[in-house]
């Protein structure tokens, strides 16, 4: 039996195509090769937000072919999309395959045989095409990530995602709510909504996001139901009192602000402003009080001057968040912030990044200290230690938990005590249970 392995770079959204990649190869007659195994097709699923995305991208190429230099290598994803010549010629590469051809492989590539000159089957923008795709049966994770939404309208002057990906377009509810009780049959507890947009699901087709999660919800035998990022103009009241009255929708959301200078945010062609974002976070707390929530934010953006990078960092200090996904601003081709000069040095960006990553720290810390002496549903994900006596895990807000437990407890939702904070996870103890004896204090 043939072989194929995967390697995923970048978002949520490309693990959950990754799956469908894999589920097409199966069906096919191939076996999955797990890490380190031979395999005879290697499918590079790429990532192209950053240019340190671009750049593990050629990496990961590179060493895929040393390890396997008889392996039919096919590049796909937005840096696919974005410069399909430059990746057909890396050295190694058999086939560059674009977003709309992705879930097609078996249609376009009649055998995955060595060739001397690269397919490049990459079409033009995708407007219309929508494939569905979950991650469920990939990878062994206990979450799945089930794809609800593609492409972007917004066209926010530093990104090139809308290049790659298109106009936003979504799935039909019937079809979502399909394959979410299709993930659910298959054991998993929780499904992560995933998507470049996914507070913008069913906007071009008179659907709306709030209903989709009514929808969903309903389904019989789902513990968790988790959105994966939402842009703050998007988060609305409806949503929250929504979430506030379910059991199944995870408190927590992880909401892009990129600034907290409105300056920049203007540069940046954002869709509001800080004062609209910290009133999404204010009611995020005033519905569910011990919600988790995300920020990304980026430094170093063109003109970004010191006083409105100290800004950013006082809004920041400020907001009563849990985590930040901190980038450093990368050029990208093409897209208006690269045309506006005034260029923030490579090492102050770093200096910048590094700040906000320290105050990040600290604002996870203390929001995983606020739990102590509490009661969390844990769902149970991996083993850290070699005799797997000793697990992590997610609580609904998003807060990571490690606790000593079973292995066979995965993907088991286990009330965990919490009581400290150790290694950049909330560490606890599982509760007594009836007819059980707890921890001894």
């Amino acid at each position: 039996m043939k072989t194929v392995g995967i390697h995923t770079l970048g978002c949520k959204l490309n693990y959950a195509e990754s799956a469908g990649v894999a589920a097409a190869f199966t069906r096919n007659g191939f076996a999955l090769a797990v890490d380190g195994e031979h395999a005879d097709v290697w499918i590079i699923n790429t990532c192209s937000v950053t240019g340190s995305a671009d750049r593990e991208c050629r990496q990961v190429i590179r060493r895929i072919r040393r390890r396997a230099p008889d392996a039919f290598i096919v590049v796909t994803g937005c840096y696919a999309q974005l410069h399909p010549e430059l990746a057909a010629s890396l050295d190694g590469v058999d086939a560059v395959v674009g977003s709309r051809e992705k879930g097609r492989l078996f249609e376009l590539i009649t055998d995955f045989r060595r060739r001397d000159v690269p397919l490049v089957l990459v079409s033009p923008g995708d407007d219309t095409h929508f494939w569905g795709a979950d991650s469920s049966g990939f990878g062994g994770r206990t979450r799945a990530f089930l794809k609800i939404q593609d492409g972007c309208d917004y066209n926010c002057s530093y990104c090139v995602i809308p290049q790659a990906r298109g106009r936003s377009r979504s799935e039909s509810p019937g079809a979502v709510e399909d394959r979410a009780r299709a993930v659910v049959v298959r054991g998993y507890k929780e499904i992560v909504l995933t998507g470049v947009n996914v507070g913008d699901y069913g906007r071009t087709s008179g659907w709306s996001f709030h209903d989709l999660l009514c929808r969903l919800e309903e389904i019989e035998g789902l513990r968790r139901l988790r959105i994966s990022s939402i842009e703050p103009n998007l988060l609305t009241d409806e949503i929250l009192q929504l979430a506030s009255r379910s059991s199944r929708i995870a408190p927590h959301f992880h909401i892009p602000l990129q600034s907290g200078s409105n300056s920049v945010l203007g540069r940046m062609r954002r869709r509001y402003r800080k004062e609209f974002y910290r009133d999404r976070v204010d009611a995020v707390l005033s519905h569910l009080p011990q919600a988790g929530i995300g920020v990304d934010v980026i430094v170093g953006f063109p003109g970004e001057t010191v006083d409105e990078f100290e800004e950013t960092h006082r809004f920041l200090s400020e907001l009563p968040a849990s985590y930040f996904h901190v980038f450093s601003y990368s050029e990208r081709e093409n897209t208006p912030a690269a045309a506006m000069g005034r260029v923030v040095p490579v090492e102050e960006r770093a200096r910048r990044s590094a700040m906000l990553r320290m105050l990040g720290a600290e604002k996870k810390k203390q929001f995983a200290l606020k739990f102590v002496g509490s009661v969390l549903p844990v769902l149970l994900e991996s083993d850290y230690s070699k005799d797997g006596a000793a697990m992590f895990g997610l609580a609904p807000n998003y807060l990571r938990v490690r606790v000593d437990a079973d292995a066979a407890l995965e993907n088991e939702i286990v009330p965990v005590v919490i009581d400290g904070y150790s290694g950049g996870a909330a560490c606890g103890w599982l509760q007594k249970r009836e007819g059980e004896k707890g921890r001894e204090s």
